[in-house]
């Protein structure tokens, strides 16, 4: 497996595939073979485990590393930090009541932005927020309880976002030690949120954090 360079403070990698079943063992699987990669450790000198809410932790030599994991039928992802807790959530695109969901679950300014667009865009910009939001609260350990729904997360300055360019992890508007993202991948069938959160340090070095996203082959967690 190709090395990356995720145990860099302020870089948070994401890797993710498409996979025809057992999505949920795949995921630990690639997590912990990149872990361990990027460790420059045998797999077996580290484990998986959870912590009681949930938030997925490794043990042995990946404790100097910050971990969160997703699956949806089909697809995995996982991503990997050091310094800041990480999450990461991915949503195969599909065919929505998008504008009442947002309606009903997504801050008035974010719902709005869903309603003006057209209505074949609406059912992936509708997931492109909500796996931020899934993201955030995985990186603050509590989901989306205590009103995660309703935490606004960024906007993009223009649909589709980024124009084939990176995404960028921005802080979330009246939480800046907080920041998330999402990319659109897979030729349009996936999209993936990812959040880190640096509360705990005195100044939040958020805007320096470099967010790469590869996929990965069968081989990575066969």
């Amino acid at each position: 497996m190709d090395r990356h360079p995720g145990t860099a403070p302020d870089t948070v990698t994401v890797l993710w595939c498409t996979t025809d079943g057992d999505e949920r063992r795949k995921a630990h699987t690639l997590l912990v073979r990149t872990a361990a990669d990027m460790l420059d450790v045998p797999p077996s000198e580290l484990w998986l485990a959870h912590e009681e809410g949930g938030r997925p932790f490794l043990g042995g030599a990946g404790g100097a590393l910050e971990v969160s994991v997703t699956h949806a039928r089909g697809a995995l992802a996982v991503a990997l930090t050091s310094g800041s807790p990480v999450g990461v959530d991915v949503e195969v695109v599909r065919r929505l009541r998008a504008e009442a969901l947002a309606r009903a679950w997504l801050a008035p300014v974010e719902a709005d932005w869903v309603a003006g667009l057209p209505e074949e865009d609406r059912s992936a910009a509708f997931l492109w927020l909500w796996t931020q939001k899934e993201s955030v609260g995985k990186a603050l350990g509590r989901g989306l309880r205590q009103g995660g729904m309703s935490r606004r997360v960024p906007l993009p300055e223009s649909w589709p976002p980024g124009d084939g360019a990176p995404p960028v992890l921005h802080p979330l508007p009246g939480h800046r030690e907080t920041a998330s993202a999402a990319t659109v991948v897979g030729g349009g069938r996936l999209v993936i949120g990812v959040a880190r959160h640096d509360g705990h340090r005195p100044e939040p070095r958020l805007g320096e954090a470099d967010l790469r996203v590869h996929q990965v082959g069968p081989g990575a967690y066969g």
